[in-house]
């Protein structure tokens, strides 16, 4: 399977989607790296590790039909059959998601459906809830929707800022994405009236969260 993966900024989730495909335990390749902004650092990750990048800024196109439809160009002129988003700062619109219906996957720093958007440990914080985390998904046209494929579950402590939530929730990220992106190119799921359904439970325990095993 060839995989595009799209980023804005600093690629930390990239970055173990990297290691973990040049190991084998990704059972995939990553044909190219698509930042809409020149200064991203995931861009540098990637070309360490061999891997193409383009760079498609969003203000050089007129509307976001238009960008989106340079997206989905760039992204079969490698071949790409499989989309990540690790920290794309843009919504995507219908088009783009449907074109790539159930082959487009996410990430976001909450325990989905709650907090959607941006902010959201400092919302979880405000909010007084006890529990936050991480959540893969695939990607649908609304925002931070979509069928659910692993989860993480990260306590709240009484003293934490958003950055000390955010330290302690990165590395569940890392964890979930690389098994979710695992389970996904080795087929070991099925989506039934929007929930995925896994084939046999994950090999991460502590923490993980999985929808219906």
């Amino acid at each position: 399977m060839n995989i595009g993966i799209l980023i804005s900024g600093n690629g930390s989730n990239l970055q173990a989607l990297i290691d973990a495909c040049a190991t084998g335990h990704i059972p995939a390749t990553i044909a190219v790296v698509i930042s809409n902004k020149a200064t991203a650092y995931g861009l540098e990750r990637a070309k360490q590790a061999g891997i193409a990048t383009v760079v498609l800024s969003h203000k050089d196109y007129a509307s976001r039909e238009d960008y989106d439809t340079a997206l989905t160009k760039t992204l079969e002129e490698y071949k790409v059959s499989f989309v990540c988003l690790a920290g794309f700062m843009r919504l995507l619109t219908p088009a783009f998601t449907q074109a790539w219906h159930d082959r487009l996957i996410n990430i976001h720093p909450s325990l989905l459906p709650s907090f959607k958007g941006l902010d959201t440990h400092a919302r979880a914080i405000a909010a007084g809830v006890k529990f936050t985390g991480c959540t893969v998904h695939f990607v649908r046209p609304a925002m931070d929707e979509g069928p659910i494929i692993i989860q993480a579950v990260v306590p709240i402590l009484q003293d934490d800022t958003p950055e000390t939530l955010a330290a302690r929730v990165f590395p569940f990220e890392h964890q979930c994405y690389v098994e979710a992106l695992r389970i996904v190119t080795q087929g070991q799921y099925k989506i039934v009236e929007e929930k995925v359904i896994l084939d046999k439970p994950s090999t991460i325990s502590q923490g993980i969260v999985h929808p219906r095993n």
